[in-house]
């Protein structure tokens, strides 16, 4: 009889506090008047947004989950799985995913999950290659997903606007969502290539570090991951630093050199930010785990039900933000946007909790695992994504 190790907290505690990422970056996709409200509060907002959220957190999102199926491979593996079964569970689970990313169109135009859909059907053959090409590849994918991650900063900029002015989501104005989810699917084979371009060095990024336990063995890894993080988020910062002055307008870039460097270098060292922040949750889960207090708790919870609660956001957007229903799109700035999306993830938090108390896994990530293992649910695999 074999004895299943304890889960590490550092993944599921990474995967909780992610969500709080996610909602700020995307709550103020949904807001159309960025500059309602207080212009000092805002310009803060922005600044925050740009050197901590806005493409930080998507690369965090796509790191964790190429930690998870480097993390599935081997927990199946070790129990004495045929690997090249257990990446066919893993395709099979991103075909899924890309059906759970379209259904999600019924509530946003732009969807993320069936982009991880594609990358697994795509990456999880680089499960099988060493270290050395996996990160060869990862450093070729960069250049893709920053010059696609970075056009539209390169078209808000020389007009003195925000990737928001000219990112917000289109809301439902009326009753109709079915003929505006009709209207959304022509465009969401597109939507999901651009999109699985821009996670895909993430993907590949967490894979590399799942390969070495840097999340479920940190203290082993300690002093690299000290070093990491202090790197990456400096390089991320100060990657950020010209688009944050041009966005907020304390500078203007003047030259085609100088917008170039601005859009672009922000996504490509966001990349970095967001695996600096994985680093970062993995060494305060050292603290974390000796104390293990009710916040912890609460938040390994939520990251144990990240798909759940990823979805949840999106109802909870639609409730307070869609003219149909709150309206709040066009009566709070980016300030406002970004206390909505707190109040969206403390509720995460407290409904996970409280799941947790019982006993209870997300629906999604249940449904995910019933559809993928055919309604054989055999193995007590991580209720996260």
């Amino acid at each position: 009889m074999t004895t299943t190790a304890p889960r590490a907290l550092a993944p599921d505690l990474a995967r909780g506090a992610m969500l709080l990422a996610i909602a700020f970056a995307h709550a103020p996709l949904y807001v159309l008047a960025i500059d309602h409200g207080p212009l000092t509060a805002n310009r803060i907002a922005l600044a925050f947004h740009d050197l901590f959220v806005n493409n930080h957190a998507r690369p965090m999102f796509a790191f964790l989950f190429g930690y998870a199926l480097v993390q599935m491979l081997e927990r199946r593996t070790s129990r004495g799985d045929d690997p090249a079964d257990v990446r066919a569970v893993l395709r099979r689970r991103g075909l899924w995913l890309i059906v759970f990313g379209t259904a999600h169109l019924l509530l946003v135009p732009i969807d993320i999950l069936a982009a991880y859909g594609v990358a697994s059907l795509v990456l999880v053959g680089l499960l099988r290659v060493r270290d050395h090409t996996l990160l060869w590849v990862g450093a070729l994918t960069l250049i893709p997903g920053t010059l696609l991650s970075g056009l539209p900063l390169l078209m808000a900029l020389p007009q003195g606007l925000t990737t928001f002015d000219i990112g917000a989501l289109t809301l439902p104005a009326g009753g109709d969502v079915g003929s505006l989810y009709l209207e959304r699917l022509p465009g969401a084979p597109i939507g999901t290539f651009v999109g699985t371009v821009l996670v895909t060095p993430g993907v590949i990024a967490g894979m590399w570090a799942a390969r070495h336990g840097l999340l479920e063995a940190p203290e082993r890894h300690r002093a690299f991951l000290i070093r990491a993080v202090v790197a990456t988020m400096v390089i991320s910062c100060l990657g950020a630093l010209p688009s944050v002055l041009a966005q907020t307008g304390l500078w203007q870039p003047s030259t085609t050199a100088a917008l170039w460097t601005a859009a672009m270098l922000q996504p490509l060292t966001g990349y970095f930010g967001g695996f600096g922040m994985a680093g970062a949750i993995a060494l305060i889960a050292l603290r974390a785990a000796r104390t293990r207090g009710p916040l912890t708790t609460a938040v390994v919870a939520l990251g144990q039900r990240s798909m759940t609660f990823y979805l949840f956001q999106s109802v909870a957007f639609m409730a307070v933000f869609a003219p149909i229903a709150l309206g709040l799109h066009d009566r709070v700035g980016l300030s406002g946007a970004l206390v909505v999306a707190a109040i969206v993830w403390l509720v995460s938090l407290g409904a996970a909790e409280l799941m947790r108390r019982r006993g209870r896994r997300g629906p999604a990530e249940s449904l995910l695992r019933r559809l993928v293992s055919g309604g054989a649910t055999r193995s007590k695999a991580p209720a996260s994504t």
